[in-house]
């Protein structure tokens, strides 16, 4: 039997990165995915990739940063299917400046997608699994959340923030079965690190203890361990996937 066999799955920003492995491991264990992202050219480019592994793909349309729309979006999943079984807030965005430089609308930006869009997911998906007694929920953290990064105070804040809201849904919504958990990952080979400059990349591998990058394939593992049944006395923990970093 597949980990996720049966089971009805969000992916916020499934359609690159991260999100993208995720969509593709989950759909490796039979998951009935549906990819919530804004960029519908990258979302279809990525089901028709997959194609050959699941015919159980699906993409909305949907911005995290509208409480209707996440909500809509939710309810005709649950018109089809009934349930929702596991949501992965994992769509994020970055806008980095030094604080004396950073903009208001700069640290906007990164709080709605990043925060508030993690509220709307889980404030429309959360009473859905709570009636029906059963739910997963992985929230994307980062390693610099919880020890700081130079010019990303927004993107730090909502990332620290993620830490509290899982540790508080964590404890609220355990009674109804539903685990909440979130993932750190340390700095990942994908789209978002392309923007770094190489003497940087190199820098950050050096003070690695593993010596690279991590794979999206490695957060993509995290969050099915955590929604999977090995998992399902795991609750409000934050599960660092960062190469040691922080060490």
């Amino acid at each position: 039997m597949k980990r996720l066999e049966n089971k009805i799955t969000v992916i916020t920003g499934g359609a690159q990165g991260i999100g993208k492995a995720t969509v593709k491991k989950f759909a490796e264990e039979d998951a009935t995915v549906f990819i919530w992202d804004v960029n519908e050219e990258k979302a279809d480019n990525t089901i028709a990739e997959l194609k050959d592994i699941s015919k159980k793909i699906e993409f909305q349309k949907v911005n995290v940063t509208s409480l209707a729309s996440v909500t809509d979006a939710a309810d005709i999943i649950v018109q089809k299917y009934k349930r929702i079984d596991v949501l992965i807030n994992n769509a994020g965005i970055t806008r980095d400046a030094s604080f004396l430089k950073m903009t208001e609308e700069q640290w906007k930006q990164v709080v709605d997608v990043n925060l508030t869009g993690v509220f709307n997911c889980t404030k429309a998906i959360a009473p859905i699994m709570a009636e029906n007694k059963y739910g997963r929920i992985v929230n994307t953290s980062s390693v610099v959340g919880l020890y700081g990064n130079f010019g990303q105070t927004n993107y730090v804040a909502t990332k620290s923030g993620i830490i509290g809201m899982t540790k508080v849904w964590a404890r609220e919504l355990g009674r109804k079965g539903i685990n909440v958990n979130a993932v750190a990952p340390g700095f990942i080979a994908t789209e978002m690190v392309d923007t770094i400059p190489e003497k940087v990349i190199e820098m950050l591998k050096e003070k690695t203890p593993l010596g690279k990058l991590g794979d999206p394939e490695d957060i993509a593992n995290a969050y099915l361990f955590l929604v999977s049944d090995e998992a399902k006395y795991i609750t409000g923990t934050v599960l660092s996937v960062d190469g040691g970093l922080v060490l």
